[in-house]
């Protein structure tokens, strides 16, 4: 049954299972690291000759480095076994293990998250499947790894490490335990998942979802970043603003070169507090909170060049109080400046809310939200089906989306 007639009236779901099994030892015990060239090159030929896919992790330190880098790498086929890689002092020397991985489908759990860290050392998958996004489209409530593995095959993971610091050397052998059983699941979790969406209907349009995420270009460069500091709505005035811009910037610089995060190197509220009270001299920048501190101490001058600059600058280069967008304003000004485009979109949101409950789909993942308030806000001048198209719709949320949208979209409304 394709799901486009419809759901099915009987669906395997999770199966319930009294007592999920604790998973707490990798099946083939826990493999060495690879740390060399040459054993690099070992595992590329292993990987090579095992059949299936493969199941591939990363693990990086977000919230502790500057940089979104891999700091270990986990690969799993059958017949090759699980592999842990330490990419740090190998980096430059993954051609071999690039050459075994082209090919085979690659398995991965919210893969837009590791594909790009994967990609800084020339890994590409050539096919996808996420199990997360597969998930999402089978309609199941709990899509993190956990609590999929332990919904659909009964396995419990050992809640862990993911958010440790990767950066560490060497890695405890807990944690190493914890990411080679990441990759033990995969694998069957993959041929559960694809099983429920075949007999749901939606093993294309999963398809269609995990080649969008495969092929999707890097983000672009975002405007203005320094305006997503946390706490700026406390900044009301440029010049104020120009403080803020002027420390994030500096901010910025440091860390990169010293490879930590952002906000280890210096917290958004240091920034705000020191834009909004606006010292005089780099010893009143040094009597505010965090910079009164002896690392933020050593820095003071630093800081307060930043400060300075900002200050020093002439009218015509202050930052505008807000930016101009292309986009439509936030939906809560909509009744005001267009009721009519406020009442599209309710029409809109309520179509697509009911082909989501019919098809047992996030709305997120039928349609993008931004993509949907764009066409409320301005309808196109070109049939909806085209307009969605140009905005990035798959053929299959194309299909179920376009009229719809077209009759919401064109209903008179009071």
């Amino acid at each position: 049954m394709d799901a486009r007639d419809g759901p099915s009236e009987s669906r395997d779901g999770p199966v319930e299972v009294a007592e999920p099994i604790p998973l707490l030892t990798p099946a083939d015990g826990l493999p060495d690291v690879v740390r060399s060239g040459a054993a690099l090159r070992d595992l590329a030929v292993s990987i090579a000759a095992g059949q299936g896919p493969i199941a591939v992790d990363a693990e990086r330190a977000s919230g502790f480095r500057y940089s979104a880098r891999a700091y270990l790498i986990q690969l799993r086929r059958e017949g090759a076994g699980s592999s842990l890689i330490d990419p740090i002092p190998i980096a430059g020397r993954f051609a071999p293990l690039a050459e075994a991985l082209a090919g085979p489908e690659w398995v991965l759990h919210a893969a837009s998250q590791d594909l790009p860290c994967l990609a800084e050392l020339g890994l590409h998958p050539t096919r996808l499947f996420d199990t997360e996004l597969a998930g999402r489209l089978a309609g199941l409530p709990r899509v993190g790894l956990g609590p999929m593995v332990e919904q659909l095959l009964g396995l419990r993971l050992e809640k862990g490490h993911g958010a440790a610091d990767w950066s560490n050397r060497p890695l405890p052998e807990d944690w190493l335990v914890y990411a080679a059983l990441d990759v033990e699941v995969l694998i069957e979790l993959r041929d559960v998942l694809d099983d429920l969406l075949t007999r749901q209907g939606k093993r294309d349009w999963a398809a269609q979802e995990f080649e969008a995420v495969r092929t999707a270009p890097p983000p672009p460069p975002r405007t203005d970043p320094w305006r997503r500091t946390s706490g700026i709505h406390r900044v009301r005035r440029p010049r104020q603003l120009a403080a803020v811009r002027e420390l994030w910037r500096a901010r910025d610089e440091l860390a990169e070169q010293r490879d930590i995060a952002p906000g280890r190197v210096l917290p958004d509220s240091a920034i705000v507090e020191a834009s909004v009270t606006a010292p005089t001299s780099a010893d009143d920048l040094s009597k505010l909170p965090v910079f009164r501190g002896r690392a933020q101490r050593r820095l003071a001058s630093y800081w307060w060049s930043a400060l300075n600059r900002a200050a020093t600058l002439p009218n015509a280069e202050l930052p505008p109080t807000t930016l101009t967008s292309d986009g439509p304003p936030p939906v809560s000004r909509w009744a005001d400046r267009d009721p009519e485009a406020a009442a599209r979109l309710a029409a809109a949101r309520a179509a697509i809310a009911e082909i989501g409950k019919t098809y047992e789909l996030p709305v997120e993942n039928l349609l993008q939200p931004d993509l949907l308030r764009r066409l409320c806000w301005q309808p196109p001048v070109i049939p909806v089906d085209e307009a969605l198209r140009a905005g990035g719709a798959r053929p299959w949320q194309v299909e179920l989306t376009a009229a719809p949208l077209e009759q919401a979209l064109n209903t008179p409304q009071p």
